[in-house]
């Protein structure tokens, strides 16, 4: 070996060494254990595609995974700023299609009921909480999946009572979106004017729902370090889902993301029981 391929690789060999000097503090800088942070990637990336193709079920996908290693209370709120992200990357193409007979009355209904849900997150135990969370997610599954006509008229006052409970849901968990959907998908509405008034409604109530979780501490570092994480695999997946809304049948893949939010609700519901034992 010449004097000057020496040269290279010994100059390789510093790139490569200042590199791995720098992976400690690289892993500092991420809101948990690299390996947990990848996993949590990959939900946002499966999460936001969910969120592209159907409008909802990307907190909801979310939270039940991730809660299955990491405490509710530190993946809700992270999980409310990044549907805002992805609700202002879908809000313009949907404008046209949102009914605001719904809209209204769920806006009015989260934002009484909204400050509630963020309070009682802040005071209960992480195991209860997530119970709580496993079990809603996999009732508002199995109520989507069932294909349940619901026997009440749709009326304001049934609006204004979902708002209240999403809203709820919201501020505790972040899936009273699933509430709203279970509602929505039962009514007579079309699946586009359906997922326009979700994408719409998500937006407005998280914006406003992070203010109240300001205001109870819940907002910290280690939640923007999470958005950080997570914003760019949610995006790719919300283009990727977006992309194949008009390919594919719609009815038959959210058949498919409820089956796997009924199984992950269930891996939680399982854990939340041993965290109590």
């Amino acid at each position: 070996m010449g004097v000057a391929e020496l040269s290279n690789e010994r100059t390789k060999m510093r790139f490569y060494l200042a590199i791995f000097s720098m992976f400690p503090s690289i892993t500092n800088l991420l809101p948990g254990n690299p390996l947990f942070v990848a996993y949590g990637v990959i939900v946002a990336l499966g999460a936001g595609f969910v969120r592209g193709f159907a409008g909802f079920g990307f907190s909801a996908f979310t939270v039940a995974g991730l809660s299955l290693l990491f405490s509710p209370d530190r993946i809700v709120p992270a999980s409310m700023l990044l549907e805002v992200f992805a609700s202002l990357s879908l809000l313009r193409s949907v404008w046209q299609d949102i009914s605001w007979l719904w809209l209204k009355p769920l806006i009015f209904g989260n934002a009484i009921a909204v400050p509630l849900g963020v309070w009682s997150l802040a005071i209960i135990p992480s195991a209860p909480l997530q119970a709580l969370v496993s079990g809603v997610i996999l009732c508002a599954s199995g109520l989507l999946l069932s294909d349940i006509r619901l026997p009440w008229s749709d009326t304001p006052q049934l609006r204004f009572a979902t708002g209240l409970l999403s809203g709820f849901f919201n501020g505790l968990s972040a899936v009273g979106g699933m509430i709203v959907a279970v509602m929505l998908f039962s009514t007579l509405l079309s699946p586009k004017t359906s997922r326009a008034t979700l994408i719409s409604f998500f937006f407005m109530s998280y914006v406003y729902a992070l203010c109240w979780a300001q205001g109870q501490g819940l907002i910290d570092t280690t939640m923007f370090e999470w958005v950080l994480c997570l914003v760019s695999s949610m995006l790719v997946g919300i283009a990727l889902g977006q992309r194949h809304f008009f390919k594919v049948s719609e009815m038959q893949f959210r058949r498919i993301v409820l089956q796997i939010l009924a199984v992950i609700s269930t891996l939680g519901l399982a854990r939340s029981f041993f965290k109590w034992q």
